[in-house]
């Protein structure tokens, strides 16, 4: 299948305008010069609006788990307890990570379930240093409540440490007025550049932390990020991926002209659609919701219908041009999974729900052929 052909409708990486791929092709700059420098403080400027804060913003070459690294790895030492929320496979990611660096406590629920805030501020009130979240849960299309976590971190003099690599630029996220610490987000999510390059915003109570943290990682160290970012003419530490760096400007751009309102209208009016589609198709929403709790605006993950994997379903739809996601780990052949980020369009979704109706119908499950298609339209219908 050729792939300009496919339809990438999977919670990331997500389609990349042509324009932001073309930007990779500029010839290559001095990564210590002034062209560098203007580039690197024009994505942080963008960023800073995106992120919602005032904090020091780093731009990290590597993936959104790299920073997440960074985060844990700069603040914690080996004694240091770390409450790491879980409701899905990146919440256990970054429990996994914590456990490298300090002692873990746990906090696990169902993977979907809505967490239980009295029990997070139960494990607080026992003493944590950091207490770490994801926001947008993408294994599990679940959004958790990064507003009240961070009121409970503040209360326990906690760190809060956020992942918010599928929710910060297509989603409300308020890291100072939430007290997010430390927020990191991925390039191929919902900022819509390529794969490779992770963003990190840090707070000043964070960097106060790190005087006192024994063993600092060597390429992750946070410190030698804001020492190179504070330099007259601003720089990395490390080498930078400089051809990621032309492209997260140029992406970086079109959020900016099409404004962080309407970029996340677009985002959730795009979920609301596939949840009322597969509504229509009486296929269910796999999250479990509390009143802490809602759909991620994202990425929306289905109960695979009885009797049928979510690994067939993928396979039809690759079939027919479209790539999906399925379920990781214990949710694998159980739930599928589609996008609704970056610079996802009304016509790729309804794209993506046409083929849906299609492979449904044919393996059985969809009587009412048409219902999921016109009630996507219905709802995108409100952002004419």
């Amino acid at each position: 299948m050729d792939l300009e052909d496919t339809l990438l409708m999977m919670p990331g990486p997500v389609p990349v305008a042509p324009r932001t791929l073309r930007a990779m092709a500029k010839p290559m700059i001095n990564h210590r010069g002034a062209a560098f420098s203007e580039m690197y403080d024009n994505c942080r400027e963008i960023l800073a609006d995106v992120f919602n804060t005032r904090n020091d913003i780093f731009v990290v070459s590597g993936s959104g788990s790299a920073s997440m690294e960074a985060a844990i790895g700069c603040t914690i030492n080996k004694d240091d307890k770390v409450v790491a929320i879980e409701n899905g496979k990146f919440g256990e990611r970054f429990k996994d990570i914590a456990g490298r660096y300090g002692n873990v406590v746990p906090l696990e629920f169902e993977w979907g379930a809505g967490i239980d805030l009295e029990v997070v501020e139960e494990k607080l009130s026992e003493g944590a240093k950091a207490i770490t979240m994801v926001h947008n849960e993408t294994s599990a299309g679940i959004l958790n409540p990064a507003k009240e976590v961070g009121k409970l971190a503040k209360k326990y003099d906690a760190l809060f440490i956020m992942d918010g690599v599928t929710s910060i630029g297509g989603d409300v996220v308020k890291v100072d007025e939430w007290g997010v610490d430390i927020a990191v987000v991925g390039s191929q999510k919902c900022v819509a550049a390529p794969p490779g390059l992770s963003m990190i915003s840090v707070s000043e109570r964070a960097f106060a932390v790190m005087d006192d943290v024994d063993q600092m990682p060597y390429y992750l160290d946070l410190k030698a990020y804001k020492k190179s970012a504070d330099k007259e003419s601003t720089q990395t530490p490390y080498t930078p991926a400089v051809p990621l760096f032309f492209a997260l400007q140029d992406a970086l751009n079109i959020v900016k002209d099409e404004g962080m309102d309407a970029r996340i209208t677009r985002h959730r009016t795009g979920a609301e659609a596939i949840r009322a589609a597969t509504a229509a198709m009486g296929i269910e929403m796999f999250p479990t919701l509390n009143e802490n709790s809602s759909y991620s605006n994202t990425v929306s993950a289905m109960k695979a219908p009885e009797d049928l994997s979510s690994n067939d379903i993928k396979k039809d739809m690759l079939e027919r041009g479209i790539v999906i996601a399925g379920g990781q780990a214990r949710l694998s052949g159980k739930i599928f999974r589609i996008g609704s980020m970056g610079n996802c369009t009304s016509r790729d979704i309804l794209t993506t729900i046409q083929a849906l109706e299609t492979v449904l119908q044919k393996r059985g499950v969809v009587s009412n052929y048409g219902a999921g298609i016109q009630a996507a339209t219905e709802v995108l219908d409100t952002l004419l």
